[in-house]
């Protein structure tokens, strides 16, 4: 998650689509609906993140209140975080707090659950609750 975290701090797209196996799961649960919500395999989450993050208005500065929870599977963590940072579309400091669910297999995420708060999320980008 650390790596991860600091990929998304960094905006290091290759560091962090690296990350993912190549037949990789990523979930949005509580999604808008212009975003869709879920990406299937390693090439559609890079082109979603270059779509999406990597020139977005959105520039993480940190990550904070990490609390890492175990499952009874190793493979398998919950992380309860709020990523913090400016959005370029409000002009404005922002605080995003999330839940996500990720599992890994031989060093490799394949399936990550990303329960962002989607209202959060629209007022950072400037945008409208979804309704």
């Amino acid at each position: 998650m650390a790596r991860y975290q600091q990929a998304s701090i960094d905006k290091e797209l290759d560091v962090m689509v690296d990350l993912y196996a190549e037949d990789a799961v990523h979930e949005f649960p509580f999604s808008r609906p212009d975003i869709p919500s879920e990406l299937r395999g390693r090439e559609a989450i890079r082109a979603f993140l270059e779509a999406n993050w990597k020139d977005g208005p959105l520039r993480y500065d940190a990550y904070r209140d990490v609390v890492v929870r175990d499952t009874t599977d190793p493979g398998v963590i919950v992380v309860e975080r709020v990523a913090v940072g400016f959005s370029n579309a409000t002009g404005r400091d922002f605080a995003l707090p999330n839940i996500v669910v990720m599992t890994v297999r031989e060093g490799r995420i394949v399936h990550f659950r990303d329960y962002v708060n989607i209202l959060a999320a629209s007022e950072a980008l400037g945008l409208a609750p979804p309704s």
